[in-house]
């Protein structure tokens, strides 16, 4: 269905409906209001989502990948009301009024996750009036919101969905800065705004980076930080700032509003989650030192090529590694990468994600999975595959803050899910219906289920789907 014909349709209906405030009103990292007030906290730019419309559906025959790490075979999935309902085997009932689609031969798995992605913020066509990714203009800018760049009619959305299974992704700032600003998570659906995209109850995130590109945007210009000990003594002292602003708004003592502190401060509060551009092993475990120090949690290291020398503390840590199948070289920092990372980091019991990172391998996550699975077996490290689409599924919603709400077909959770044309880990596997709370998004055998944006309409090209 085109994008505007979407919108038309559902114009007086649920996805308008949406319109107002969220629960997440009551919920907000960034009100300068003290900790100890009990006055409600008005949210900014608030989500405004709301389902698509949905039928209830059962898929049968078919062979499930939970998410969790568990298969079925010849099993059964039934969703109602936009939740999971129930998941099992041939013996799992289903209401007479319910659509029946045979999945035999079929798969099953949770919608796909991408952690780490830049569509909307770096959107196709990749010309510099698009390039809404970096505020270089400082090395610490947690006042940005990477929300406040999305163009939601980026045609790399539609083609996330109807070639990778996408169903949530997090958008985040670019990487020149140690401080980027906030991501935020949004819900793979064609929305005229981006806060009717915003994934409803999903926690901010915030974007730092450490290594070669702070040092060489900024050191390219003759100032701070043109090293490496110049990244750790900036980022320590913009810490020791965000102490000081948080103890005074503790206290309840009168100070200037300040955007990016207030970020820093919901860091700080554990109620924003830090996702740490990072590549080297010996910076892993500095950012680590410098996280105790001012009593923050990372929550996962992105790109971590070399995580693997380190695995063993980042499982202790609890923090999750989202990493690249293979790819390595393309900077100094790059160079120890090697196709065995994830397999591993999952062998030391730590938490895997495989991410994108780009626009177009977005689009084949499933597929990035399945070789860094492979690179795993080929040293014997024995991983099922059911385990390594929890790469892709769970493990990304728990770095994000949703696990529980998606990531895995849980009775409850949000009916978010692909349906595969094969097993899903074959380079030959397509997504054939793609579901977001349980509405039927994408389906390949109907075209009107194919989301075309405004962009896109009478171009070349228009809704491709490879």
């Amino acid at each position: 269905m085109k994008y505007r014909a979407l919108l038309a349709l559902l114009a007086g209906g649920s996805l308008l409906a949406g319109c107002t405030a969220n629960a997440a009103d009551t919920n907000s990292a960034s009100a300068a209001t003290p900790a100890k007030s009990s006055k409600p906290v008005k949210v900014a730019f608030p989500s405004t989502y709301s389902a698509y419309p949905s039928t209830p559906t059962a898929i049968t025959g078919v062979t499930i990948y939970d998410g969790e790490g568990g298969r079925i075979d010849n099993g059964t999935v039934f969703m109602a009301g936009g939740k999971i309902s129930s998941v099992g085997g041939p013996e799992t009932a289903i209401p007479a009024d319910a659509t029946i689609l045979d999945g035999s031969g079929k798969y099953v798995t949770p919608g796909i996750i991408d952690v780490h992605s830049h569509l909307g913020d770096y959107p196709t066509p990749s010309v510099s009036a698009h390039s809404d990714g970096n505020e270089a203009t400082s090395p610490v800018t947690p006042e940005v919101w990477a929300e406040h760049s999305v163009w939601p009619q980026d045609p790399g959305f539609s083609r996330a969905m109807a070639n990778g299974g996408i169903t949530a992704l997090q958008i985040l700032p670019g990487s020149a800065n140690l401080f980027g600003g906030r991501s935020v998570t949004l819900k793979n659906v064609p929305a005229r705004t981006v806060q009717a995209m915003k994934f409803p109850g999903a926690p901010y995130g915030m974007k730092m980076a450490c290594g070669e590109n702070p040092k060489r945007v900024y050191g390219s210009r003759n100032r701070m930080p043109s090293t490496r000990m110049g990244n750790l003594a900036l980022n320590r002292q913009t810490w020791i700032d965000a102490q000081d602003y948080r103890d005074k708004r503790n206290a309840g003592k009168t100070q200037k509003r300040d955007l990016g502190k207030e970020t820093l401060a919901g860091v700080l509060d554990g109620e924003i989650l830090v996702h740490n551009h990072c590549y080297r092993a010996d910076e892993l475990a500095q950012i680590i030192d410098m996280s105790k120090e001012f009593g923050y949690k990372v929550t996962a290291f992105h790109h971590a090529v070399e995580a693997y020398k380190i695995a063993d503390i980042l499982a202790e840590e609890n923090i999750c590694s989202a990493v690249w199948a293979d790819w390595w070289g393309f900077k100094m920092e790059a160079y120890d990468a090697i196709p065995e990372n994830a397999a591993l980091l999952q062998k030391a019991g730590a938490c895997v994600i495989v991410h994108s990172d780009d626009e177009n391998q977005i689009q084949r996550l499933n597929q990035e999975a399945a070789k860094a699975l492979a690179d795993g077996r080929a040293m014997g490290i024995d991983i099922s595959d059911a385990q390594a689409i929890r790469w892709i599924t769970l493990n990304p919603a728990k770095a994000m803050g949703i696990d529980e709400m998606t990531g895995s077909l849980k009775p409850g959770k949000m009916a978010d899910l692909v349906l595969w044309n094969g097993n899903p880990l074959s380079v030959y596997a397509r997504p054939e219906k793609v579901w977001i709370d349980g509405a039927l998004m994408f389906d390949s055998g109907d075209a009107k289920r194919r989301p075309v944006s405004d962009f896109e309409l009478g171009q070349p090209g228009e809704g491709d789907v490879k």
